[in-house]
């Protein structure tokens, strides 16, 4: 299991989750301090999210945010997991790209999803709805277009600097998205760390399904989750207490708050309805978490079930000092460092 991780990349989405009582530039700020740090752990990509008008979330400008990694930084691969599509148009999604392409060549990646925004009131302040996600494969061969000056949407429009940069995507699988990647023949992420049958089936239908293209040549598979490593699995499942807690939260309430410490999840768990203790407990399933050693077993189980070509670590927490440590930990366990 040791061989099939150590041969695996490993990679991390932040999404800026904001910590009670903070100003939520810190939490951008701790995304950029964070890329700098995966970067010497020898973490092969860094991503940040988009999120529009939650709470417990400053990351909403992905493009914005991932020139501020990238200027950070100076090897590590900084993308997007993922620009929401159906929330843009394409045009402008492929200049954002072209720019950030021109500025750091070879260092871009395009990671795009077709979910839209969390409440009626968001979605009309973003201009769409929520069947906008029906247009997504229109919208996707629309922007891959512009990257290859092919685009029928708008024959007389060239997107500047995006025409004739290569700039890798990949399709977040929500819904139909694992369909959509392969007939684009797109790279494929998909968030389950359970290794639940239904997502081996979305994975292996989309590897019979996949068409080269001129991004990809071949099927490949990113697996994301959630991850943390400590010296005991005690230590490990309180990093995932407090981001449990937000999500149950989200769930009775509608509103995703900011992270607050896991003694105050715990305290809160005691007072929960039964409807949002069930949210509370599901939300602290699913995780790989424990000591290098069981993390280690679980990762090298699951990459080997499904093929996954690598793990992307989408890991929040309350405390950012042991939520590093986990990530130190995590690439000891991966072997990262040192390995070129």
């Amino acid at each position: 299991m040791t061989s099939t991780i150590r041969t695996t990349r490993f990679s991390i989405l932040d999404r800026s989750r904001t910590i009670e009582g903070r100003p939520e530039a810190d939490a951008l700020r701790g995304t950029v301090a964070l890329a700098r740090r995966a970067e010497e752990l020898g973490y092969h990509r860094f991503w940040v999210s988009e999120h529009h008008s939650v709470p417990g979330v400053a990351g909403s400008a992905p493009t914005v945010l991932a020139a501020a990694v990238a200027s950070a930084t100076s090897a590590i691969r900084v993308g997007t997991g993922g620009v929401m599509l159906p929330n843009h148009r394409p045009l402008v999604v492929a200049e954002q790209f072209g720019v950030l392409e021109s500025l750091f060549p070879g260092r871009i990646d395009m990671g795009l999803g077709r979910s839209v925004g969390f409440t009626d009131g968001i979605r009309r302040a973003l201009g769409t709805e929520k069947d906008a996600t029906e247009d997504f494969s229109a919208q996707l061969a629309e922007l891959l277009g512009y990257f290859t000056g092919s685009q029928t949407s708008h024959p007389q429009v060239h997107a500047r600097p995006a025409e004739g940069l290569s700039v890798p995507a990949f399709v977040l699988a929500t819904g139909a998205g694992a369909q959509v990647a392969a007939a684009a023949g797109l790279a494929l992420v998909i968030g389950d760390l359970r290794g639940r049958k239904k997502m081996l089936e979305a994975i292996d239908a989309y590897r019979a399904g996949f068409r080269p293209s001129a991004l990809w040549d071949r099927p490949y598979v990113v697996i994301s989750g959630t991850v943390a490593v400590a010296g005991t699995r005690e230590e490990a499942h309180r990093l995932l207490v407090p981001e449990a807690r937000s999500l149950a939260h989200s769930r009775v309430h509608g509103v995703f708050p900011p992270l607050r410490s896991a003694e105050d999840a715990y305290s809160a768990a005691d007072g929960m309805s039964a409807r949002e203790r069930g949210f509370y407990e599901d939300a602290l399933r699913g995780h790989v978490h424990g000591t290098e050693g069981e993390v280690a077993e679980a990762l090298g189980a699951l990459i080997e079930r499904s093929g996954a070509d690598e793990v992307l670590v989408t890991t929040s927490s309350y405390d950012r000092a042991a939520l590093l440590e986990s990530y130190e930990r995590l690439a000891g366990v991966a072997g990262l460092v040192g390995r070129g």
